[in-house]
């Protein structure tokens, strides 16, 4: 995959150092280990220069070097890099003491999300899930954009044009971003208009609910409420949105003395 265009090395950028986070972003969930070539393919980065940025990230601790396979993982410093996002994020710390209350009182799992590129990515995940065997959500995951409750509600609380970007990265990165699922990311903005929330079964047996969270000088987040191993129903949804609304507002009022700080 190459560069994207607003990572392109312009006068105001850095080349190496995005260069570099780009080869850090080549490493996904399920993904073990990769070689240079690898990295190379997956960037759109010439080999030569996947060769000199790897072993300056090894030097700097970034990337663990697997020299009897001549493969690269990431090293320990970028797990305590999200570690650090974590402990230091003011919306967590006020919503999170929220969000495990909440998944207790209405024994629901409950998320939040912001966005990454065309993905989003999981800040906090509460699950409350008596059968450990279930699927499990963790902070750090990355679900679809647009196959998600999540997504979706995101996609419906930034503006117009940010928004017509995202559309066009889904049509361009899968056969998948058909007319008809285009067609259903915006029936679900719409949705969130109306309702203020969107429901979505991505997952078989999983029903999430989902609304924007939208303070000013803060980012944009996403917040759910989802229960597993059912038949999800629309009344079922209407439920739990009335639910989500009301904790919603709660969480908006909880954020609104962070708007001087930056996430």
């Amino acid at each position: 995959m190459a560069l994207p265009r607003q990572y392109s090395g312009g006068a105001n950028g850095n080349r190496s150092l995005e260069r570099g986070i780009e080869i850090l972003r080549a490493f996904r969930p399920g993904v073990d280990t990769l070689g240079n070539g690898e990295i190379a393919e997956r960037t759109g980065l010439p080999r030569s220069t996947v060769s000199r940025l790897t072993k300056t990230l090894v030097a700097f601790g970034m990337l663990d070097e697997i020299r009897a396979e001549r493969n690269y993982r990431l090293a320990a410093a970028v797990l305590s890099l999200g570690h650090a996002v974590r402990m230091g994020s003011p919306a967590l710390k006020v919503l999170g003491p929220l969000m495990r209350a909440e998944s207790t009182r209405r024994k629901l799992n409950v998320g939040l999300a912001t966005a990454d590129r065309a993905m989003m990515v999981y800040l906090e995940s509460i699950r409350y899930n008596p059968r450990p065997t279930l699927r499990s959500i963790v902070a750090g995951q990355q679900v679809p954009m647009e196959l998600t409750s999540l997504g979706r509600a995101y996609l419906a609380g930034i503006p117009d044009s940010e928004r017509d970007r995202l559309i066009a990265q889904f049509r361009r990165r899968s056969a998948a971003a058909t007319r008809a699922l285009v067609a259903d990311v915006q029936k679900s903005i719409r949705a969130v208009r109306r309702e203020g929330y969107c429901a979505a079964s991505w997952q078989p047996g999983v029903l999430a609910v989902a609304t924007p969270i939208v303070v000013e000088s803060l980012p944009v987040y996403a917040i759910n409420m989802s229960l597993q191993d059912l038949e999800p129903g629309d009344d079922l949804a209407k439920e739990i949105g009335g639910y989500l609304m009301a904790f919603a507002a709660r969480c908006k009022e909880a954020l609104g003395g962070l708007q001087d700080f930056a996430q």
